[in-house]
């Protein structure tokens, strides 16, 4: 009996080791996390402040080339961050719907304010706020 106690001995405190490894590598991919999901939002926040016009769309969505039509319509250019195309556009994804509270694209700003989706984007358009908000004059031709 003695041997088998001081082999389950040595298997327990040979098992600290891998255990705190696992532990250590958790945190570290949970902090890392938290730091991403931080400068996503961070970045978020900085790109709606430096930009009259931002949208978050992605390249392949048929409602965010809606969107992107309306402000070809009004002559405006706006700043277009294609998520599909980045690294991080999942990471900010989620920043996105932290901030308005939806996770779907596009979602568009005006001078800092969250304008909404492309069905809001359309319908800002049609009753002429999105122009008043630019400043521009609106257009009559439908989309």
């Amino acid at each position: 009996m003695a041997k088998s106690a001081a082999f389950s001995n040595y298997t327990s405190f040979s098992s600290i080791p891998i255990f705190v490894f696992i532990v250590s590598v958790t945190v570290l991919l949970y902090a890392s996390t938290f730091a991403e999901a931080g400068d996503s939002s961070a970045f978020v926040k900085k790109t709606i402040s430096s930009h009259s016009i931002v949208i978050f769309s992605k390249s392949y969505c048929p409602y965010c080339r809606k969107a992107k039509a309306v402000f070809k319509e009004l002559n405006q250019k706006p700043h277009v961050i294609e998520l599909d195309e980045r690294d991080d556009g999942w990471n900010i994804q989620d920043a996105i719907s932290e901030i308005v509270g939806r996770r779907t694209v596009p979602q568009v700003f005006i001078n800092g304010k969250h304008i909404g989706g492309s069905d809001d984007t359309i319908e800002a358009y049609e009753n002429g706020e999105l122009a008043k908000l630019l400043g521009v004059n609106a257009k009559n031709d439908d989309l």
